[in-house]
């Protein structure tokens, strides 16, 4: 069997799943109690939006009835409860404000319409191309919107029709406060902040409810003169069709693609995160688009809010424990059954409850966490110019100019790479000094000035090795670099060009410049004389043979030290490697390349032809099995023999050329190779491995070399160490073959050779 092919399990009869009923009853225990957790925190906030947005009362519970039944029936998200948005107040009061409500709600219907043609059209992850910054600042300063309006309603006043007017407002407004609403709206504040901290069984219910309860309940036990909520009729009574804007069309098509933009990004946004919360079912993104867009439509045409996915609701319910998309259906159940029989209830919530609870929403969009993430990556200028202009202007200019400045940094950071020049050894600034110039990134000629004034620096006759570390490298750039070369050698000086990066050098000039793909650096893997003439930065006191060494380390310490540290701190304490690796000691195999492993990944035993003496002639191999399976566990044992063996080459030696020689007389290397005596006659005998190298095209020296490995596979079955471990199935020995030329790795079983590549992954 293939060390790489998996177990099979027995066909067994197909077990039909559960049917839709059963599903259903099975969930419902937990979808049921998550649905009404969700109503009651849906509630306060559905009305505190429509108040927000300047839109009728109802038009908050009508879009939190669409958005639970259409959108969770509908959308891709299973868990993801839907319904109006704090993050749509601002759009929504701006066109409230411009075209009237009923118009308002055919942009909405427009809108949803918008949102199906993304979603049909399978482009819903490009809605996720919008930098997480901006985003994160359109809500912060939506959030700050929302405050300033609602602190004037808390103050028993009204909103004024501009962030800087509401500001520029406040100390009037504060010198004529009604305190019988500032004392309700601070009691929600109060309870809203403080209602993490009650005892756990208080802590299940929903702290806006409670808020918004007891300041309600407060506001009719106390001689308060306090505004209240007021409804045109009742639910069916704000039903109402939809009708056409009047005014420029430019403004209505900005208006609907507005609305659609923000709908689709906060809700797939939204549908991220909750994926993110739960194990079960992720979000069909284009699916959840179409969700979107249909309870929109829906919304607009009976007189709703537009509707987003809401990822406070959506919270809600993973944490209450729901299963399926039952829970956000049966949510909007229950505010339709609220709306349609208990109306009289809402008009006893005081303006200013809802104001305390749109204040603390509103703030909490502003979320610390953004801001430290936006300034350690090096965007809060994104995040500060986003946020003014959401407040200051309106919220589409706002996104526009976070977005446009986002791009601006992104192409800065793109076309400006890192660049240094520094002395090697401190003897930079004189001239027979060593200096060192830096390239990473991708130049082209928008770094040119930058590039030679930092050439400019090196000082002549230094001997300079300039390493370009980079990914895209255009003409002009190029010629810059070559014609400072010359002037610099010119002058006296010796210049070294080191391309660590994945651009093809030798072709620039001959076709249009590409980005290179690939590793970034593949020094790794090369060989020292690949670079070490021309890169070696031992000084001239290092002893000649010491050299490469010492440059090799120097550069393990500058690349890859830094990398491997912590790593590295994880095994200080002991090793736990998954195999045993017993391969040939030539210097061409390097079995954590050619296995892709690292540090602590295989424990490994080298000896002159990948040998595994007989009984215990060799204490080292004997040593290093036992080891490696009574104390590492390692769970399996590698035999790995190469193409080209001299070990191999001496066997087929000694066998044409065998004399009467005592082993006394023989010297070390040709005592050694008698453990690969029953190898050479397996060989000769016809193994079937020689057979199958053969068909393969190898000559005799590889297909000697193969049946070594599967002879040596052989004595370690009866080994009486490996080969318990292995009857046992506590470990599985393996064999593999290294062919040089061709850079592939084969397998050897006793019987037959395969490369390794043809396997699928």
């Amino acid at each position: 069997m293939s060390i790489l092919e998996n177990e099979k399990a027995p066909p067994s009869a197909a077990v039909p799943g559960p049917t839709l009923g059963e599903r259903l009853r099975r969930n419902a225990r937990y979808d049921v109690p998550a649905s009404l957790v969700v109503f009651l925190v849906a509630l306060p906030l559905s009305l505190g939006i429509a108040i927000a947005s300047d839109a009728p009362v109802m038009a908050g519970l009508i879009a939190a009835i669409v958005g639970g039944v259409v959108a969770g029936s509908i959308g891709g998200s299973p868990l993801q409860v839907s319904g109006p948005a704090a993050g749509l107040t601002v759009v929504v009061a701006e066109l409230v404000g411009t075209f009237g409500w009923r118009a308002t709600c055919a942009i909405t219907v427009a809108a949803g319409f918008l949102q199906i043609i993304f979603g049909l059209s399978r482009i819903a992850r490009a809605a996720l191309a919008i930098a997480p910054v901006v985003v994160h600042a359109m809500l912060a300063g939506i959030g700050i919107t929302i405050a300033f309006q609602q602190i004037h309603v808390l103050l028993g006043g009204g909103s004024h029709s501009s962030t800087w007017a509401n500001i520029t407002q406040l100390p009037s407004q504060l010198a004529s406060a009604r305190y019988g609403e500032v004392l309700i709206g601070s009691a929600v504040i109060a309870i809203l902040l403080l209602w993490k901290k009650v005892p756990p069984k208080f802590g299940m219910l929903p702290g806006p409810l409670v808020a918004v309860a007891a300041a309600t309940l407060a506001s009719l036990v106390l001689p308060l003169d306090i505004d209240r909520i007021t409804l045109d009729g009742s639910l069916f009574d704000a039903l109402s069709l939809p009708a056409m804007p009047q005014g420029p069309w430019l403004a209505v098509a900005t208006g609907v693609l507005t609305v659609a933009l923000i709908a689709s990004v906060e809700s797939l946004l939204s549908a991220v995160a909750v994926d993110k919360m739960h194990g079960g079912e992720r979000t069909e993104f284009n699916r959840e688009l179409v969700g979107q867009g249909s309870a929109n439509m829906v919304s607009g045409l009976i007189g709703g809010l537009p509707v987003t996915g809401v990822i406070v609701r959506s919270s809600t319910n993973v944490a209450a424990g729901a299963r399926t998309r039952a829970s956000a259906v049966l949510h909007g159940v229950w505010i339709l059954v609220f709306a349609a029989l208990l109306t009289a209830l809402v008009q006893q919530i005081p303006m200013a409850a809802l104001a305390g609870l749109l204040i603390v929403i509103g703030i909490q969009l502003v979320k610390l966490a953004d801001l430290r993430t936006a300034r350690r990556t090096g965007d809060l200028w994104v995040y500060g110019v986003t946020v003014a202009g959401v407040v200051f202007l309106n919220l589409l200019e706002g996104v526009l100019l976070g977005l446009a400045l986002a791009v601006i940094l992104l192409l800065w950071r793109v076309i400006h790479p890192k660049m240094r020049a520094e002395p090697i050894g401190g003897s930079g600034t004189e001239g027979s000094g060593r200096w060192r110039v830096t390239v990473e990134g991708s130049c082209s000629f928008l770094s040119m000035p930058a590039l030679t004034g930092l050439l400019a620096k090196v000082p002549d006759g230094a001997h300079v090795t300039v390493e370009l570390a980079v990914d895209f490298l255009d003409h002009a750039m190029f010629e810059a670099i070559d014609e400072w070369k010359r002037h610099h050698e010119r002058s006296g000086g010796i210049v070294v060009i080191d391309a660590l990066g994945t651009v093809d050098m030798d072709s620039i000039g001959d076709a249009p410049p590409q980005r290179g793909v690939g590793v970034a650096s593949a020094r790794r893997f090369a060989p020292w004389k690949s670079w070490q003439p021309r890169h070696s930065r031992a000084d001239d006191s290092t002893p000649v043979a010491l050299r490469p060494l010492l440059a090799g380390v120097a550069e393990y310490h500058r690349r890859n030290a830094a990398h491997l540290q912590s790593h590295l701190d994880d095994l200080k304490d002991g090793q736990s490697p998954d195999s045993l690796f017993l391969t040939c000691s030539d210097s061409r195999i390097v079995p954590n390349v050619i296995t892709s492993s690292g540090p602590g990944d295989l424990f490994t035993v080298r000896n002159v032809g990948n040998l595994v003496p007989v009984g215990r002639q060799d204490v080292s191999v004997e040593a290093g099995l036992t080891f490696a399976l009574e104390e590492l566990n390692v769970s399996s044992v590698i035999v790995c023999g190469h193409s080209g063996c001299g070990a191999m080459k001496a066997v087929l030696g000694q066998g044409k050329e065998r004399d009467d020689h005592s082993i006394a007389e023989q010297g070390p290397v040709e005592q050694w190779l008698t453990f690969a005596q029953p190898s050479h006659k397996a060989f000769l005998s016809g193994h079937p491995v020689a057979r199958a190298a053969e068909e393969l095209g190898f000559d005799e020296v590889d297909r000697l070399g193969m049946v070594n490995v599967a002879v040596q596979l052989q004595t370690l079955q009866r080994h009486p160490v490996v080969g318990a471990a292995a009857a046992e199935g506590r470990v599985r020995v393996a064999g593999m073959f290294f062919d040089i030329p061709s850079a592939r790795v084969l397998e050897i079983t006793s019987t037959c050779v395969s490369y390794l590549d043809t396997v699928p992954s």
